[in-house]
């Protein structure tokens, strides 16, 4: 997920302001108690530092409107303002920016590079 305090930064490509949130599925079996336990489990083997911001929590996105982009990351800009004016013709934008990241990047040609870009809405 991707937010600023000023979405529009988004269009004028200012990534200073971006802040993000990597996010990775869980299969259900996997509870809160069992993530604490393997981060507490890597923390006495490794102590590294990045741990202490990893969280279990649940996710639910609501209506979004969403289109793929193809292309390198940096390409975005015209595909995240085509998905705003698209929200703003009918309701209000809200929430974080998402973007799935379909290909491998270290494998495929950056002019091929699949991304979902979605974004929540009123």
């Amino acid at each position: 997920m991707w937010w600023a305090e000023d979405l529009a930064s988004f269009n004028r490509d200012e990534k200073d302001n971006w802040k993000w949130t990597m996010m990775i599925m869980q299969p259900p079996e996997a509870s809160g108690q069992l993530v604490q336990s393997a981060i507490a489990s890597v923390q006495d083997k490794k102590g590294l530092p990045g741990l202490k911001g990893i969280r279990f929590e649940r996710f639910k996105e609501g209506r979004c409107a969403q289109t793929m982009h193809i292309g390198p990351f940096s390409a975005e800009g015209p595909t995240i303002q085509r998905v705003h004016d698209f929200i703003s013709s009918r309701s209000a934008l809200r929430g974080k920016h998402h973007e799935v990241y379909l290909s491998d990047i270290r494998k495929a040609a950056a002019d091929k590079w699949k991304t979902i870009i979605r974004q929540p809405m009123e």
